[in-house]
């Protein structure tokens, strides 16, 4: 905001012209905000460098624990391989010794020499507890011989799938899916080689069944108690043989479609891959190797809830280690941030009380320097007053008399007549001179209902916010001044940003005690009226509340606006202040004071029955300016109202007095409209007061241009208009004293009745 224009550039400088003394210098040794960034800086790396450091050695400890589990399961799966191995090549040496046996023999062959086969048999497989039997089996599958019984039972293996799959020459059948055995009962699994006649044309198959709980103790022994492994021998379509620890899951195959069943059904030799595993209902991470040459695989599953668990130990050990310290540097640097951040507010509460007092004073001598250039300006604002007056009355006595064809020069009077009742009512704003039409009103909800005002002299360029607390406390004052004096800040702030900008009005309570320094003491509503243009310099800053003190090129400004801001906040007992700085905008702050009245509540218009008046009224005109009063005089009887003139107040009352000291109680008159400020002895109030102590008491309507005379008026049972007032609003307070003067002669006679 400016002062009643925008600055030049040659005229911006670097100061914040708060008062008219130098800005406050920096105060050594704080520089807040670079004592902040440093320990801001210190405690971001207080709290980066000790997680970074901490997610780094835990990214590798977790890398380190699972090479580590990948390592044991590989070591693990070749050991288990090597075992298989020897019980695959011993199975396989088996099988040809009972082949060579058996050579020459056909079915019927071995039949007749059972008894002596069962004994070889026997000696053959029983000494090893991996061997559950060895069985030879004819063409058709029927169970020719076997270690375990002699003559051995009927039974038939045409339809197993190992029988099948040797005769048809299918590798992976030389071993056989786990099942039960049908002459023991025992669950086994089976490694079987074919028997060829001597035209090499299938003649039966040679079997020796393994007990897979051999395997599965031998992998329990291996991994030892609580282990997180899990080892299995599986077929390479994924039929598991044995598995230890037995799964949580009753199932013959490994999952279908899983990444271990994808690598086995490639064959490759051996491998390592992460999945989830149904058997053991976990993620793991799994190492396989192929048994030499068969179609078998072994498997090494480790848990990695496991590894995790192990991880989160470890992580735990060293979170504790390294944010204790930490915890307690942060807590250190934290304290210090708030001591910082109390020594800043302390700075500033200091630095803004300092100012605030230096800006008081400012306005402080303003105010009496606009104290002696008011009694001028209200003497001439007074005379132009009742100019104004005069060439209103003749102006509607024109209208009035119907002159059609000067209507175009009428408006053009009437629109001068505007203007200069506007420039009236500022020079005696400023003047202090202006009656006031004090009302209480509530902040917050009239405010806001300004909007549309404040936009209009904001431009489309400048938005506007307006920001209101809850609860702002009422206010006592002319809502027509209170709206002129927001009108002239926007209007400022508006010739402050010619390319655009934002005006921002906020409204709260503050309060002032005695021993604060503030010159006031109270509650206020605190009103700040903030731009973001270019700032006023230090020497227009010192003046911007001065009479008559403009900066604006010829023509468009007045020097008015600022001053009827200060004189308006002034007058309602509060106080005006700007705070400036060149290219940081400008605030004004209103500090209106609290009013303990509540606002009255809105009443509905009365409903108006006839603008016409029915009988015109006997007026005494009390006015010493001729022009006025021939004016006045003229408009009353063309309204139909019988009009005697008096030059001044004794005059006046001589002219009532008399009508009573002949006797007759009924006055001659029904009203009386007199001007305040006359010559002689007594003015417009005195004769008021001295028209109430007669009986009956005459209506009194006083006319005024001053403040003075109208809070004295105010004390007193009589209507008052402030000069120049309004023809319709003189004709609707006639209307008024007409209907109440009809209404109480209606009620005498009802009485007399």
């Amino acid at each position: 905001m400016i002062a009643d224009r925008p600055e030049r550039p040659d005229e911006r400088t670097h100061q914040q012209p708060l008062t008219d003394d130098a800005p406050f210098p920096a105060a050594p040794g704080h520089d807040f905000t670079v004592r902040r960034r440093t320990l801001l800086a210190l405690l971001i790396a207080a709290i980066v460098l000790p997680c970074v450091y901490v997610a780094t050695m835990a990214y590798n400890d977790l890398r380190a624990r699972e090479a580590d589990a990948t390592d044991t399961t590989l070591r693990t799966v070749r050991v288990a391989e090597e075992h298989a191995l020897k019980v695959f090549d011993m199975n396989e040496a088996l099988d040809a010794r009972i082949v060579d046996l058996v050579r020459g023999l056909d079915d019927d062959g071995i039949r007749a020499n059972e008894a002596q086969i069962h004994q070889k048999l026997d000696a053959i497989g029983g000494g090893y507890p991996q061997v559950a039997a060895v069985s030879i089996f004819g063409h058709d599958g029927e169970l020719l011989a076997s270690s375990r019984f002699s003559p051995p039972p009927p039974a038939s293996i045409v339809a197993r799938d190992d029988f099948t799959g040797i005769r048809d020459g299918r590798v992976i059948d030389h071993v056989s899916r786990v099942m039960r055995s049908q002459v023991s009962g025992e669950t086994v699994f089976n490694m079987g080689v074919a028997r060829r006649d001597d035209a090499d044309v299938f003649a039966g198959l040679v079997s020796v069944a393994l007990r897979p709980g051999y395997f599965s103790s031998f992998y329990h022994d291996l991994l030892g108690p609580s282990s997180p492994m899990a080892l299995g021998l599986v077929r390479s379509d994924g039929a598991i043989l044995a598995f230890d620890p037995p799964p949580r899951a009753t199932r013959s195959a490994i999952t279908p479609n899983s990444p271990l069943a994808a690598a086995l059904a490639r064959g490759g030799e051996s491998g390592v891959v992460r999945m989830h595993s149904a058997l053991l209902d976990s993620n793991v991470i799994v190492a396989f190797r192929r048994v030499g040459s068969y179609p078998v695989y072994v498997t090494c599953a480790y848990r990695t809830p496991a590894v995790w668990a192990a991880w989160y130990r470890h992580l735990s050990v060293l979170i504790i280690s390294m944010f204790t310290p930490s915890i307690a540097l942060w807590c250190v640097i934290w304290l210090s941030l708030r001591r910082l951040a109390a020594e800043e507010a302390a700075w500033e509460r200091w630095q803004a009380e300092a100012s605030m007092r230096r800006s008081i004073e400012s306005a402080y001598r303003q105010s009496r320097k606009m104290e002696a250039l008011g009694n001028l300006v209200g003497s001439v604002a007074h005379d132009f007053n009742n100019l104004l007056m005069i060439v209103s009355a003749n102006v509607q006595i024109a209208r009035r008399r119907g002159a059609a064809d000067l209507e175009r020069e009428l408006s053009a009077i009437e629109r001068a007549l505007k203007s200069g009742q506007s420039l009236t009512r500022q020079l005696l704003g400023v003047a202090r001179k202006q009656p006031l039409r004090n009302e209480t009103i509530y902040v917050g909800r009239w405010l806001p209902a300004c909007r549309e005002l404040l936009r209009a002299s904001l431009g489309a360029k400048v938005s506007l916010v307006v920001e209101v607390d809850d609860g702002v406390w009422p206010v006592l004052v002319d809502v027509a001044e209170f709206e002129l004096a927001l009108i002239n800040l926007a209007v400022n702030a508006r010739d402050a940003m010619p390319n655009g900008g934002r005006f921002t009005v906020r409204a709260r309570n503050t309060s002032f005690r005695p021993d604060e320094g503030f010159p006031l003491d109270g509650d206020f509503v605190h009103i700040t009226l903030e731009d973001t243009g270019a700032g006023m310099p230090a020497d227009v800053l010192a003046r911007a509340f001065e009479p008559l003190y403009t900066t604006k090129p010829k023509g468009t400004g007045t020097g008015l606006g600022l001053p009827q801001v200060f004189a308006f906040c002034e007058r309602t007992g509060g106080l005006a202040a700007i705070d400036s700085a060149i290219g940081a905008g400008t605030t004004v702050h209103l500090y209106l004071p609290r009013s303990l009245a509540e606002p009255p509540v809105p009443r509905p218009e009365p409903h108006e029955e006839s603008a016409g008046m029915q009988h015109g009224l006997n007026v005494l005109l009390v006015e010493d300016n001729e022009e006025v009063a021939a004016g006045t005089e003229a408009l009353l009887q063309m309204m139909g109202h019988r009009v005697t003139c008096a030059s001044d107040a004794a005059s006046a009352l001589e002219f009532v007095e008399s009508a009573h000291a002949d006797g007759d109680h009924a006055s001659p008159f029904d009203l009386v409209l007199s001007d305040i400020h006359m010559p002689g002895t007594m003015n417009g109030i005195d004769l008021a007061e001295a028209l109430q102590g007669l009986e009956p008491a005459l209506p009194v309507i006083l006319v005024t241009g001053y403040a003075e005379e109208l809070d004295r008026a105010r004390h007193v049972d009589v209507r008052v208009l402030s000069k120049p007032f309004d023809i319709a609003l003189l004709e609707k307070t006639l209307e008024a004293i007409r209907e109440e003067r009809q209404a109480r002669a209606k009620r005498e006679r009802d009485a007399t009745l």
